[in-house]
C-alpha cells in the first residue's frame, strides 16, 4: 500500500473512520517510510478532534521508528508540544528528555528555547480563550525557567494579573512578598 492508495481511501470519510482504517493499517506489516506517514495522519486526526494525548502518542511512535537523530528530536519536540495543551507536565518533561538524549549541547540549548516559547505560546492561547487558570499553570511552569529578569518580571505581572482575576489572593501576594513562580 502506498502513500498515495492510503490518501485516495481516506478521502471523504469522518474522522473516526479514518482512525479506524488507519489504526488497522499500522496492525499489517508494512514498510517504515509508510508506518511514519500512517502516524502522521493519525495524528494529524487527534489533534483536529482535540484528542491531544492520542496525537502526542502518534508523535512518540515516529520519534521511535525514526533513524535520524534530527528527527526523533522533531517529533519528541512535537510530542512535548501537543502534551502542552493537556496541561500534564510530568509527560512533557519526559518528552523534553528524550529529545534532550538525542542532541548535542547546541540542540540542547535550542530545545530549551523552544519549548520556553511553546509554553509562552500555549498561555497567551488560553489567555485570548479566556481560559485563565490554565494559563497560570503555564505562567508557573515558566517562572520555574531560566528566564531573564525581564523575562521573569513580565510573566510574574501577567500572573499576578491573573490570579486576581482568578480570585487567587492568597498567591497573588505571596507571589509579591516573595516573587516566587510556584505559590499556592
Amino acid at each position: 500500500m502506498s502513500k498515495t492508495d492510503i490518501e485516495k481511501s481516506l478521502k471523504d470519510k469522518g474522522d473516526f473512520v479514518k482512525i479506524d482504517h488507519l489504526t488497522r493499517i499500522l496492525n499489517n506489516p508494512i514498510p517504515t517510510d509508510i508506518k511514519k506517514f500512517v502516524y502522521l495522519k493519525l495524528a494529524e486526526v487527534y489533534e483536529k478532534r482535540f484528542m491531544f494525548n492520542n496525537a502526542a502518542k502518534m508523535y512518540e511512535h515516529i520519534a521511535i521508528i525514526s533513524i535520524a537523530f534530527f528527527e526523533k528530536i522533531k517529533y519528541h519536540l512535537k510530542e512535548a508540544e501537543i502534551l502542552i495543551k493537556t496541561g500534564d507536565f510530568n509527560q512533557v518533561e519526559n518528552a523534553v528528555k528524550k529529545a534532550m538524549h538525542n542532541a548535542n549541547i547546541i540542540e540542547k540549548q535550542d530545545i530549551y528555547y523552544s519549548m520556553r516559547d511553546l509554553y509562552k505560546k500555549q498561555a497567551e492561547v488560553y489567555e485570548r480563550d479566556l481560559k485563565r487558570n490554565h494559563a497560570s499553570k503555564i505562567y508557573e511552569k515558566l517562572l520555574e525557567m531560566n528566564l531573564s529578569a525581564i523575562e521573569r518580571d513580565k510573566i510574574k505581572e501577567k500572573l499576578l494579573n491573573l490570579y486576581e482575576k482568578l480570585g487567587k489572593f492568597k498567591e497573588a501576594s505571596h507571589l509579591k512578598k516573595f516573587g516566587k513562580g510556584n505559590c499556592g
